[in-house]
């Protein structure tokens, strides 16, 4: 192994000297200030009992195994700062998340990295261990030289992440923006991938993400929740933050998720939705829950009996947030009331002046807003269907329940 390679369990405690070679104390901790630089040991914390001194990394001449080496002897004392992310209080093991492996991890250890400019070593962080590797390196330190530990870990597979696919969890929103720390990495994973990663967090640490993250990215990911612990984290929030994490969601899984909470709770966060999200919620949760209504979704696409597909090639582009959850349009009377359904891909065979009546299914399989969940189930698995209209008392169309709602039910299961 390269001797450039440090591991924060060798730097601690090693002893820190001056001009004259004396001892001024021993390392008691690493900071990285992210502001300035998101890597590089910024600051070491020397000193011995309650006694402790801030060393920048540029008042270090040297840095080896056999100690850290003054070039400055201006040191001041160590005062607790915000911005600094310490090594031993913050990182050593504490919960991150591994972006790239789509995990939570234990950080065991640190790997620095030894690096020289302008006549000045310092470090810079480039994994977090997490192996049997480092729990060795932990248990020996102190008790074993550092050659036999690292002649002891050699036959073991190293388990490591890079330092840049580690997203750090910082429930201080204030203390969050002091470090820099960004969940741009987190809002791109998948929202499966991401819930899975919720769901092994401590109950302050999802408050934390959720908190943070873009209220879109939040709504598909508590889509993929299960929903007690959904009720769980929308408890957790404030209202107004709850409510526009809500107001991404679909309607029917956004009612699916209230529903779960106490009625005071579910109200505030109605209180607190802009008005149509909030009233086609409302609308929904006055269904009873295991039935049609209940389980619908108000976002849809209708259009007049007489429309044709260049009618309906404009209302989807009207409608493009809607794309990747329809499958099907539906076409109404003058009543509103349901005459027929066309399948998505049955457009783009057909002429723009073509009507849609012509296309539309023979045969017109619907539910009534009270038909049971259980009925429900059995009618897709009858007609092998993606997507059942619903309608209320008078036959107008009311909602839609897919094929992913049904899959839902039968895993809740």
């Amino acid at each position: 192994m390269a001797e450039t390679l440090f591991y924060f369990t060798e730097l601690l405690s090693l002893p820190v000297y001056d001009l004259r070679d004396r001892r001024i104390g021993r390392v008691r901790d690493a900071a990285i200030v992210p502001l300035i630089d998101p890597s590089r040991v910024d600051r070491f914390l020397v000193g011995s009992g309650q006694t402790w001194l801030a060393v920048r990394f540029d008042q270090i001449k040297s840095i080896s195994f056999k100690g850290l080496f003054l070039n400055d002897e201006k040191l001041i004392p160590y005062h607790s700062d915000e911005y600094m992310l310490r090594i031993e209080r913050d990182l050593l093991d504490q919960q991150i998340i591994d972006v790239n492996g789509r995990k939570v991890v234990r950080v065991n250890d640190v790997t620095f990295d030894l690096q020289s400019s302008d006549g000045v070593n310092f470090l810079r962080v480039i994994e977090i261990d997490i192996g049997i590797r480092s729990i060795l390196r932990r248990v020996c330190q102190g008790i074993l030289p550092r050659r036999v530990i690292r002649r002891l870990q050699g036959p073991i597979a190293p388990r490591s992440i890079r330092w840049e696919f580690c997203n750090i969890i910082e429930p201080d929103p204030l203390r969050r923006l002091r470090l820099n720390i960004s969940n741009d990495k987190l809002e791109q994973m998948h929202p499966a991938d991401l819930a899975d990663i919720v769901e092994e967090l401590s109950p302050d640490d999802r408050e934390a993400i959720f908190e943070t993250i873009d209220s879109e990215v939040a709504a598909d990911a508590l889509s993929e929740v299960d929903p007690k612990l959904q009720a769980s984290i929308l408890e957790s929030l404030e209202p107004e933050v709850a409510a526009d994490i809500i107001e991404e969601m679909a309607p029917d899984e956004a009612a699916s998720a209230l529903s779960e909470l106490e009625d005071e709770t579910s109200e505030e966060i109605l209180e607190e939705m802009e008005a149509d999200p909030g009233e086609d919620v409302r609308e929904l949760l006055e269904h009873e829950e295991d039935t049609a209504g209940r389980m619908m979704n108000t976002e849809f696409v209708a259009l007049p009996t007489h429309a044709t597909v260049a009618d309906a090639v404009a209302a989807l582009r009207q409608n493009e947030d809607l794309l990747e959850s329809i499958n099907a349009l539906f076409l109404i009377d003058a009543d509103e009331k349901l005459t027929g359904m066309v399948p998505l891909a049955r457009l783009f065979i057909a002429a723009g002046d073509t009507r849609l009546t012509d296309l539309a299914t023979p045969t017109l399989i619907h539910a009534a807003v009270d038909l049971k969940q259980d009925r429900l189930t059995e009618l897709f698995d009858k007609y092998n269907i993606l997507t059942l209209p619903v309608v209320d008392a008078d036959g107008r169309l009311a909602g839609v329940v897919t094929a992913d709602d049904i899959i839902s039910v039968l895993r809740e299961k």
